[in-house]
């Protein structure tokens, strides 16, 4: 079905290159969008995925599965959250949504939910309620549960609208469909102080943001805060398909309250737990890598959160998304004009000032 605008096959990628069927190479500032997280066929996920598949592919979750635990305990771990917090595994980031707000409900009684202009998490019917953009809402109308949309940024604006059937604000600490549009400092805090006052759950979005992907396992710990509930997806594996929510102690799922088939596989958890050991060598370097692309895109104003990076183009933006591929650099124009830039976290030095060095000359082309 014609659900997707596509130009180029992709068949082989190696770290942060990725080649086409007709033996191009480009340079991948796109990354599955956001999604290889530590490249390309990162050899040691390689290897976790082909050595766990040789042993054992799939197995219901009727049944202990293998390194299941161990990953929900090193995610419990880099989540902060602490206590007695726990996991539950799916397939997707619209999976993982669909999770969170699925437990706000059952465990709060209550069936509304706080969402924010600009907002993106996922197509499912659940997800979608809590996603903005008309353009993709407007057609399944009605949705359920009910969304009340506030302006991003504005933590006032979110207590103003809360009410007795509030069960969970939603957002994401950067909004990245939305074009990469980063928060006023302070705001993640002051939404946490207000759900605390008001008895109201929060969700944290990450499924873009997390695995390292800000220059710390999750955005929201650069405010030193916690959700009640985080969702994961996108670089959680590497790029096999995954996801998950880690929530706080006393937020959980009964027995037959939730499930899935093939949510949380031998083979998704043995990439998950490969991916963390990978990033957790290279998330030192992620805010220098980061601080070398702000200065190299300077002249065009970039928006930087670890190797998160949004530009506002206008609309010329597609123009300059093909005049990059055409210089064998992958970008992706997002929401409104706003160029994407969301590149492996293994990039080198040299990979930054190519693509820089690409990105520049197609804005200036673009704007003469």
């Amino acid at each position: 079905m014609p659900a997707f605008s596509r130009e180029i096959l992709i068949t082989k990628g190696s770290g942060c290159i990725v080649t086409d069927a007709e033996g191009k190479q480009y340079l991948d500032f796109v990354a599955g969008i956001a999604v290889c997280s530590t490249g390309h066929c990162h050899p040691k996920v390689v290897r976790a995925i082909t050595e766990q598949a040789a042993d054992l592919i799939h197995c219901s979750n009727l049944y202990y599965v293998p390194h299941q635990g161990t990953l929900a305990k090193k995610l419990v771990e880099i989540s902060g959250i602490g206590g007695n917090a726990k996991a539950f595994f799916s397939n997707s980031g619209a999976e993982a949504m669909e999770a969170a707000i699925k437990l706000a409900k059952v465990r709060t009684g209550k069936h509304e939910f706080i969402a924010c202009e600009g907002g993106f998490h996922g197509r499912t019917m659940g997800s979608l309620a809590c996603t903005h953009k008309p353009a993709i809402r407007d057609p399944f109308m009605p949705l359920q549960p009910c969304s009340v949309f506030v302006p991003y940024g504005d933590a006032d604006a979110i207590r103003k609208v809360i009410t007795q059937n509030t069960a969970a604000v939603i957002l994401e600490p950067v909004q990245g469909e939305n074009g990469v549009i980063i928060p006023p400092p302070g705001y993640l805090k002051q939404v946490r102080k207000i759900c605390d006052e008001k008895g109201v759950l929060l969700i944290l979005d990450e499924i873009q943001t997390g695995m390292g992907r800000t220059g710390t396992w999750f955005a929201y710990q650069q405010e030193d805060i916690t959700p009640d509930i985080v969702t994961i997806a996108k670089g959680i594996a590497s790029g096999f398909p995954m996801g998950a929510i880690v929530a706080r102690e006393g937020l959980e799922f009964g027995k037959s309250e939730h499930g899935s088939t093939f949510a949380g596989g031998p083979v998704a958890c043995a990439a998950a737990l490969a991916t963390i050991e990978v990033i957790e060598d290279i998330l030192p370097g992620v805010a220098q890598k980061a601080e070398r692309i702000r200065k190299a895109l300077a002249d065009l104003n970039p928006r930087v959160q670890g190797l998160m990076i949004g530009i506002t183009i206008g609309d010329t933006c597609a123009a300059v998304q093909k005049a990059c591929a055409e210089q064998g650099l992958l970008v992706n124009c997002a929401a409104n004009g706003n160029l994407r830039l969301v590149p492996p976290l293994v990039i080198t030095e040299e990979e930054i000032d190519r693509a820089t060095g690409i990105i520049n000359e197609a804005v200036r082309k673009s704007r003469s």
